[in-house]
């Protein structure tokens, strides 16, 4: 029997199975699929928050605290496993419309490096047109220049790599289908066929997170969002920076590929790509970036992220399960959070202090409600 089970094995029950690893306990996973496959695998990898200035500080601060593990995590990760998750400060291009007031006081107040940039005429030539300016202009973009990003299906194989060196037992295609409750413990989970046991259980299933927790769930607030992507390819990376325009962005990899995305729609658990998305997506990636006008993507895909209110995620101790944890709801921000957000839960575990007040990562239970 294990020490703890891991319910999901996306980047965030992955991080928090690492550090549990790292402190010596045992640790089981169970995915539902297959490792980092749902919305870990299906998102983009910016780390930031798109506009920070429209974020309550209860997310930045968590992002924060998660960017500045990020350069030491992914470099570990990458020697031990010989996997490279391509972290790399890349910016963060923020095209109008924007609130320039917000963003230039928010920027100011949390020493956030912010520079102007002419935003460039229709051209074929982006990357050799922008051109840098020092004060505001009509048609300006907001560069970010310390924003990096990662490419997130790399950070979850090299993830997975690890915790299999360190002895981490992972369980794919297995549906947990209940909490096996008494007395106000979890004493075993329901898989098919049979029960699995462990001392203690955390549940990290990202959009499944509330229906996993049944009755349990109390007034928690984790709902699926799709949002659907495509992916392009240059001989070569068509832009230095992210660029974003309000929820739309493009990512540039450095072997050519682009990604751009992404929808944002209420739609339950459903995943299937639409024809009005594609072409949502391509119309406006073709404004930005005029190169794409004469391609084709080459694949298009969507994934479930779990939202919360306020986007703040769900961090800790069950109110009334004593030996349940829950980390979820991270919404677009699974992977900028998860080294931040496993370091936060494995100190409560662990019973350390934590780098900053964690409370309002435990509110979302809402009791109250």
């Amino acid at each position: 029997m294990s020490d703890f089970i891991v319910i999901g094995a996306g980047i965030i029950g992955l991080s928090t199975a690492l550090r549990l690893l790292e402190e010596g306990a045992s640790v089981t996973l169970i995915e539902r699929h297959k490792v980092g496959c749902e919305a870990s695998w299906a998102g983009g990898g910016i780390l930031s928050p798109l506009c920070p200035w429209n974020y309550p500080d209860t997310v930045n601060r968590l992002v924060t605290f998660s960017i500045s593990l990020y350069p030491e995590w992914t470099a570990a990760l990458g020697t031990a496993t010989g996997i490279n998750p391509e972290y790399h400060v890349c910016g963060l291009l923020v095209l109008p419309p924007y609130d320039l007031d917000e963003a230039v006081s928010w920027c100011a107040a949390h020493a956030t490096p912010l520079t102007y940039q002419i935003f460039p005429p229709s051209t074929h030539t982006w990357t050799s047109r922008i051109q840098i300016c020092t004060q505001q202009q009509t048609d300006q973009a907001l560069l970010l220049p310390d924003v990096a990003q990662v490419r997130n299906p790399r950070l979850s194989q090299a993830l997975c790599k690890r915790v299999k060196q360190l002895g981490g037992n992972i369980i794919e295609h297995c549906e947990v289908q209940k909490l096996n409750v008494t007395r106000q413990e979890v004493r075993s989970i329901r898989i098919p066929h049979k029960n699995l046991s462990a001392d203690r259980y955390i549940l990290s299933a990202g959009a499944w997170s509330r229906q996993i927790l049944g009755e349990y769930a109390l007034n928690i607030e984790i709902k699926p969002i799709q949002g659907q992507m495509l992916l392009y390819k240059f001989s070569e990376k068509p832009l230095h920076s992210v660029v974003l325009q309000e929820d739309l962005y493009l990512i540039p990899r450095r072997d050519g590929h682009l990604l751009v995305g992404s929808t944002i729609e209420d739609v339950g658990f459903d995943k299937c790509i639409t024809l009005e998305a594609k072409d949502k997506l391509s119309k406006w990636a073709r404004k930005i970036l005029p190169k794409l006008s004469s391609m084709l993507p080459l694949r298009h895909w969507s994934g479930l992220r779990p939202a919360t209110p306020g986007n703040i995620p769900v961090i800790g101790a069950h109110p009334f399960l004593k030996n349940l944890y829950v980390n979820s709801g991270h919404f677009r921000y699974g992977v900028t959070m998860a080294p931040g957000s496993a370091e936060i839960l494995t100190n409560e575990i662990m019973q350390r202090a934590q780098p900053f007040d964690t409370t309002p990562y435990q509110q979302g239970w809402n009791l109250s409600g």
